[in-house]
């Protein structure tokens, strides 16, 4: 283990927004932090990621914090369902493809011919990219001549990883996030990459705490050090926010990462009530092993339902809250489509928000339903920890405790993810969330979750 570790670089790229963060190991805290739109090119030949954008923005960064406050390891942690398709000379064969861009008919039918069984990888059929095997048939059907090229397939931290240390990689925690190439339960790759026949091309698998090798002497020379430092082989973000969970706590408990996906875990779970007819599945944690989980697009959700509103005074928010549960305003699934517990729903709103603090606090009831409802399709037991930016917000986390009957607590501070990445360099650092604990007592939501389920069921399948 890395014991002599004093300041962790982290890349950190979501699916909205990218960021460089610099922790300190002996308070866990962020040092030094700057962010950029993760911006998505229309094309050709189809949307996908400004990667030369987020490099340079990496390597300024690196450059920034090379000497104030300084860094001597650097770790990854990025969105799933995403891989990079390198040719023979370590560049792209084909663009980094984002997962929300929508196949032909034709594409999706043959590929549904090709996906392996749910019980083997507990990946659910989802919709677009969000299966990374979809993206590689449609990469492989509709660019057969450009994916010819292709010599080695790296999910997508192990790319930044990849352009940092010139050493090529694959790792669990994105290969096991509903890709339909990975079988949680064997340890291996499922039939469709033999299908697809690309097993070949699949680089190495490493554990997401390898120290894949040193920066490269140009990109150090590029930004200022001295020496080389080691870029450690990074992890799925989802995963980043529970391995300082995993670390601290025993099971059972479950985790609410929050961000443009709202992810939960249930850790100490087992998978056999799975649904993927409902977005749950099986991830990979670091250490390889599945944990039952559930999705939807909850933050997209609530920045679309609460666009435009200003910020709102806590009182306000609270009153607000109340008025909505006496009123019974309530909105229903789905606000974003293609995910998510209640497949084929289309939203509505039951009753009328009053102003902009009871849209807020009607779009934090529907995050906190809809939060609760995956949780219970994945078993989940013990408390309850909520990370990100719904950590924040008082009236989720009341509505969340009061929905589950169990203990809800809000870690303030920053998301996970930079802190779960920071830990893969074998670093002990802290585990400096403040935490905010609410109980299940603080407001009564037995007759409108009651009311709210009623409605969600009487709305017609799209």
């Amino acid at each position: 283990m890395i014991i002599s570790l004093q300041r962790i670089a982290v890349l950190d790229i979501g699916k909205t927004n990218a960021k460089v963060v610099v922790l300190d190991c002996a308070t866990g805290q962020e040092l030094a932090v700057l962010k950029t739109p993760n911006l998505v090119l229309q094309g050709p030949p189809y949307p996908h990621y400004d990667v030369e954008k987020l490099w340079a923005f990496f390597i300024d960064a690196l450059k920034a914090f090379a000497q104030t406050p300084g860094f001597d390891a650097i770790s990854i942690t990025t969105h799933g369902a995403s891989a990079a398709l390198l040719d023979d000379s370590g560049t792209l064969a084909l663009p980094v493809l984002d997962y929300e861009h929508q196949y032909p008919q034709a594409v999706q039918d043959a590929y549904a011919k090709q996906r392996p069984a749910f019980i083997d990888t507990f990946s659910p059929k989802l919709s677009a990219g969000l299966n990374l095997g979809a993206q590689l048939h449609y990469q492989q059907t509709v660019f057969p001549n450009e994916f010819a090229h292709v010599r080695t397939i790296v999910t997508y931290p192990q790319y930044w990883a990849w352009r940092l240390t010139g050493v090529a990689a694959n790792e669990l925690t994105s290969l096991g996030c509903h890709t339909d190439l990975w079988m949680p339960q064997a340890g291996d790759y499922s039939a469709l990459v033999d299908r697809l026949n690309i097993r070949e091309k699949m680089a190495p698998l490493q554990s997401a705490f390898d120290a894949l090798g040193p920066l490269t002497s140009q990109i150090s020379a590029d930004i200022g050090l001295a020496i080389p430092v080691p870029v450690f082989c990074g992890i799925h973000d989802s995963n980043a926010s529970l391995l300082p969970h995993l670390v601290n706590r025993q099971a059972p408990f479950s985790v609410v990462s929050t961000g443009t996906w709202v992810v939960s875990f249930a850790v100490g779970g087992d998978l056999s009530g799975l649904d993927p007819a409902r977005d749950t599945l099986a991830n990979v944690d670091a250490y390889g092993r599945p944990v039952s989980s559930a999705r939807f697009m909850g933050g997209r959700e609530f920045e679309v339902l609460t666009a435009n509103i200003a910020p709102q005074a806590s009182n306000d928010l609270d009153v607000a809250l109340g008025a909505v549960i006496d009123r019974q305003v309530m909105i229903l699934p789905n606000v974003v489509s293609g995910s998510g517990p209640f497949p084929g729903k289309a939203m509505e709103w039951i009753g009328q928000a009053r102003g902009a603090a009871e849209i807020h606090a009607a779009a934090s009831l529907y995050a906190a339903l809809m939060s609760d409802t995956c949780l219970g399709l994945i078993g989940a037991r013990g408390p309850t920890l909520v990370e990100g930016p719904f950590a924040k917000n008082a009236q989720y986390l009341q509505a969340l405790a009061a929905l589950t009957g169990r203990e809800v607590i809000g870690l303030d501070g920053s998301t996970g993810t930079a802190l779960g990445a920071a830990l893969l360099s074998g670093a002990s650092l802290p585990y400096a969330h403040p935490e905010r604990v609410l109980m299940p007592d603080l407001i009564d939501l037995a007759d409108y979750r009651v009311r709210w389920t009623d409605a969600v069921n009487s709305i017609p399948q799209t």
